[in-house]
């Protein structure tokens, strides 16, 4: 067993494996760990800075790989047309760049914030720089290696559907230069690595709110506060004194 078969072949499997039974674990028996574990209230400022960037870049970089994976043909043809080519790459190698300026704030964030370093774990600062090694390796060969858009569905996706469709086929990736070889293999550890840090969190995004039925919220409001109602005063006298005033007037109202 060579190295390209121990990294590409077999790590790979190990690492579903791990993502597959460790996610489910956790979720079922720590739910309330399933979490980000956000440290907002620590810290506002370079949050904002970090997490805008890194989130929504890291986000659409990863819908255009996944766009690869599903429909590569549709990816080619896109790419048939030089200028749109040119397009994507310029795109895609701004999102990284963006991408690597956010996470580089939360790195910082993390590592100089004496509040924040006081919760801070291993696994966070080991995610973070996988995720460093990972951004800068795909920036490196969209620099040196370059049109990754138009030879990925060549290559990349036939080797990913042959790991998930369990025909392995580490051969297509053991010739490509070394960083190319280092953000596949940086990938797989991501996938190891994802159930024990908190990059689980990514599992409780609401997607239900996309199909679920509309509600009806009611608001509830404070009742007013009601008036106290003076006292009606008794239709007739109760005393002797005004009954015997009456008796004195005479009239209907006098004694037999």
């Amino acid at each position: 067993m060579n190295w390209n078969i121990l990294l590409f072949q077999v790590f790979p499997y190990v690492a579903l494996a791990l993502l597959i039974i460790v996610s489910f674990q956790r979720m079922r028996g720590k739910p309330f760990s399933v979490s980000s574990l956000s440290s907002q209230l620590l810290e506002r400022k370079l949050l904002y800075f970090g997490s805008v960037p890194f989130h929504w870049g890291l986000l659409i970089i990863l819908l255009g790989h996944l766009a690869a994976l599903l429909v590569p043909q549709g990816l080619l043809l896109w790419n048939a047309v030089p200028m749109r080519l040119y397009l994507l790459e310029i795109t895609g190698l701004a999102l990284a760049l963006w991408t690597l300026g956010g996470l580089l704030v939360l790195l910082y964030r993390r590592l100089s914030n004496r509040r924040i370093l006081a919760v801070t774990r291993p696994t966070d600062v080991i995610v973070l720089l996988l995720l460093l090694v990972s951004i800068l390796t795909g920036i490196l060969t969209a620099v040196m290696y370059r049109y990754g858009s138009f030879w990925f569905p060549s290559v990349f996706t036939p080797y990913l559907w042959s790991i998930f469709t369990l025909r392995p086929r580490p051969e297509l990736v053991a010739d490509l230069p070394f960083w190319i070889q280092l953000h596949v293999f940086n990938f797989w550890v991501l996938l190891a690595v994802f159930p024990f840090t908190r990059l689980i969190h990514i599992l409780t995004v609401p997607l239900g709110y996309l199909w679920r039925p509309w509600q009806l919220v009611i608001w509830v409001r404070k009742p007013r506060r009601l008036q106290p109602i003076p006292p009606v005063a008794p239709p007739y006298p109760t005393s002797a004194k005004p009954q015997a005033a009456l008796q004195d007037k005479g009239g209907a109202y006098g004694s037999d």
